[in-house]
């Protein structure tokens, strides 16, 4: 398992490279610049500025030194936006938000999820089938900018039983949350069902049957464990995005977290601010997809550290 996990990690060292020099020449190349959206600046502060930050410098040079920080020592830059704070600073500072919000959201999503796609694939081609098959469609068709809106309206404003906006107590947390919650829900109920469908028609399942188990028992002790393959699998990528939190749900519901951040930050040209904040979501996918295929292997001992 040691060499798996380092082959992994040797094998995202190539991949974070290429994400972090196509992401540092593009933000370089684009129409803009970090001080051209404030009002008109002489041309000799600008090359102070553009001195003082590096800008000044070939891209080449410019990608290599930076390159040198991140990896030597960790160290994002400072922000261009935010001239008394620094990149690590930002990050440190509204990533716990994202991350909450994305771990009340991914409860959500899996109490939603399994439980609905299993109750489906027990309940095959009757009305709850339908009728869960029909709300997962409508979480993946519907996107979060019309959901979300959707529940403030309800819960909000018409019934008054939570907050629309913020990040201040428990009612500021449960929209968001939903909103996020509810649209991976989709996808995972979608996952179990098939995953559940296809292991309740093997043979070591009928023979449980057939020993007269009950039906939570062949559930909860045979079938779920092969049954969530697909649904593990799905968890990776997933996983890394709902911590992160979701762009446009930090936008609606105004939750001061790092999707937000970066939103604001690409508008303002921060370049070290965007690399910074690429480079931690691209860590996360790494990890996520790493702790994924080590459950894998756990659930399904077939499969090898290969």
């Amino acid at each position: 398992m040691l060499r798996f996990i380092a082959h992994r990690l040797l094998q995202a060292v190539p991949v974070l490279f290429i994400i972090i020099a196509v992401s540092f020449f593009m933000l370089r190349l684009a129409p803009g610049g970090p001080f051209t959206a404030e009002k008109a600046i002489p041309p000799e502060i600008l090359r102070n500025l553009e001195a003082h930050y590096g800008l000044d410098k070939p891209l080449h040079v410019q990608f290599f030194t930076y390159l040198g920080k991140v990896v030597l020592h960790g160290d994002l830059g400072p922000s261009f936006k935010y001239s008394n704070r620094t990149v690590n600073e930002i990050i440190a500072d509204k990533l716990p938000v994202s991350l909450e919000l994305g771990g009340l959201a991914l409860l959500v999503a899996l109490v939603l999820g399994l439980t609905f796609g299993i109750l489906a694939a027990l309940r095959r081609n009757t009305f709850l089938d339908y009728l869960y098959s029909t709300v997962g469609m409508l979480g993946i068709c519907v996107p979060t900018f019309v959901f979300g809106p959707l529940l403030v309206l309800l819960f909000a404003i018409q019934l008054g039983w939570v907050n629309a906006s913020g990040w201040y107590t428990w009612q500021d947390r449960v929209l968001p949350a939903l909103t996020l919650g509810f649209v991976f829900s989709a996808y995972i109920m979608r996952l179990t069902r098939a995953g559940m469908l296809e292991v309740l028609h093997q043979d070591y399942i009928r023979t449980a049957r057939a020993k007269g188990a009950s039906e939570v028992r062949i559930v909860l002790r045979h079938a779920l464990r092969g049954g969530l393959l697909p649904v593990v699998a799905f968890l990776g990528p997933g996983t890394a995005d709902l911590l992160t939190g979701s762009f446009v749900i930090e936008t609606i519901f105004q939750v001061p977290g790092l999707g937000r951040e970066f939103v604001n930050s690409a508008f303002n040209r921060d370049y070290t601010l965007v690399l910074g904040t690429v480079i931690l979501f691209a860590v996360l996918i790494v990890a996520c997809n790493l702790v994924v295929d080590l459950v894998q292997v756990w659930l399904n001992p077939k499969l090898k550290f290969e």
